[in-house]
C-alpha cells in the first residue's frame, strides 16, 4: 500500500508543509536537511515559497535506500 500523499498542485508539485507531513518530520528538520544540501531539489517561487516535485521526491528518497 502506498500512504504517500498524491500529487497536488499543477504537475505534481508539493509544499514543504505537505513534504513534511508526509515523511513525520518537523519543518526545522527539512531546513536542516536544506542548508546541508541533503534535502530534495526545490525550487523558489518568486514570493519565496518552495515547491518540490513528487518525482524529485521520490528520486531524492530512493538515494536514501539501503541495499541489503
Amino acid at each position: 500500500m502506498n500512504n504517500r500523499t498524491p500529487a497536488s498542485g499543477p504537475r505534481g508539485w508539493l509544499t514543504v508543509d505537505e513534504i513534511c507531513r508526509e515523511l513525520h518530520i518537523s519543518r526545522s528538520t527539512f531546513n536542516t536537511w536544506r542548508a546541508k544540501g541533503r534535502g530534495p531539489r526545490c525550487l523558489k517561487l518568486p514570493n519565496g515559497a518552495l515547491r518540490i516535485r513528487r518525482v524529485d521526491l521520490d528520486r531524492w528518497l530512493e538515494t536514501l535506500e539501503e541495499a541489503h
